[in-house]
């Protein structure tokens, strides 16, 4: 009878992977002691037939002298024969649990080398994508209707400014809205006034408006980080800003800001819930945008701006470019693949990208 597993006859199963040379160092482990316990019940069917030969020896006084002399060889023969089997179980042993270690560390290796490169991928999309948001601002900026509405703030000049921004609000449905103030922080118009009624509202002391001011020209631009919105609703969002300057001129005086209220959650999370991470490992598996202070800005598990990402030595891992490692903390052991924002152009959001897999059992993070 065939003791050949269909694992192993199978093809599929045949993957040159570090879980197969684990799988093949257990199964190899099971068969040394399969065989080693054939041996051993060889040796003692050996041993009750040579006892019975010797009785039987016995028995039959001198003419059974010289089967009595075989009998005991057979003794010796089992007993050397289970020395053997037991050298073999003990070296055997050694070898295959260093072999199992082996590959399981070089499955652990190999795993964390995927998801770092996983974690790069996420936070150069984001990075890629946000470049334009920050062009986007500066462009829309030097709109002439944007800076009629500034330099001239008409009824007409206010409407024809907002109707402006919706149109290009159609054509760019990553933003909630688009919005102007005036040099003192208060909105004039905006791109979906009947969504978002704003008009009116003083954004003096918004980081967006604050940020803006501060650069020297309008081939700069302001930003305001992951936060929720009254802009918008409280929606979760985040808003790059650009000086209007007259006639449209980046180093001419200046006239107000734009904003651009971009919708965070329908890049981020939909990155974070769209990895390609194995449906066998996403129970155990959490990915996510954090700041230099380990804030969470982008979550699988949803819990933005809710928490911040505590792990040991978590300077030292955010200083490396792209990285795994594993660690243990609060009694569990955890795979920790990182990134940093490789920027595009001449844009970096400085976050770290994170993918945290959990190698020991599973207790809500």
């Amino acid at each position: 009878m065939s003791t050949t597993p269909a694992t192993v006859e199978n093809p599929a199963s045949n993957a040159a992977t570090p879980e197969r040379i684990s799988a093949l160092a257990s199964l190899l482990r099971n068969r040394i002691r399969g065989s080693i316990q054939e041996i051993s019940d060889i040796n003692l069917q050996a041993r009750v037939l040579s006892i019975n030969a010797q009785i039987e020896a016995g028995r039959a006084g001198e003419a059974g002298r010289a089967f009595s002399v075989v009998a005991e060889e057979m003794v010796s023969f089992s007993d050397r024969t289970q020395r053997a089997a037991q050298k073999l179980e003990e070296q055997s042993e050694a070898v295959v649990m260093e072999l199992a270690e082996v590959s399981h560390r070089l499955a652990t290796e190999v795993r964390g080398t995927r998801l770092a490169d996983l974690a790069l991928t996420n936070i150069d999309l984001i990075d890629r994508n946000l470049y334009e948001r920050s062009c986007d601002c500066r462009w829309w900026a030097t709109d002439a209707a944007v800076v009629a509405a500034l330099a001239q703030p008409t009824p007409t000049n206010l409407s024809f400014a907002s109707q402006r921004l919706g149109v290009i609000l159609k054509a760019y449905t990553v933003y909630f809205d688009i919005v102007i103030a005036d040099a003192n922080g208060v909105l004039v118009a905006n791109g979906r006034p009947d969504t978002y009624p704003v008009v009116g509202t003083d954004c003096s002391q918004a980081p967006w408006f604050q940020s803006a001011i501060a650069t020297r020209s309008g081939d700069e631009f302001g930003f305001q980080t992951v936060h929720v919105s009254p802009l918008v609703k409280d929606r979760r969002a985040l808003v790059y800003s650009c000086r209007v300057c007259r006639g449209g001129d980046a180093n001419g005086e200046l006239l107000g800001v734009l904003g651009v209220v971009f919708n965070w959650d329908g890049l981020a999370q939909r990155i974070m819930h769209e990895t390609p991470i194995e449906e066998s490992k996403r129970s155990v598996t959490r990915t996510c945008i954090v700041d230099d202070a380990g804030n969470v800005l982008a979550d699988s598990r949803d819990r933005i701006l809710e928490e911040r990402i505590e792990l040991p030595d978590r300077s030292a891992l955010f200083a490396t470019k792209k990285s795994s490692q594993v660690i243990t903390t609060s009694g569990r052991t955890l795979l920790v693949a990182h990134a940093q924002s490789p920027g595009f152009e001449t844009y970096r959001t400085g976050w770290h990208s994170l993918i945290v897999e959990e190698l020991t059992a599973q207790t809500d993070a």
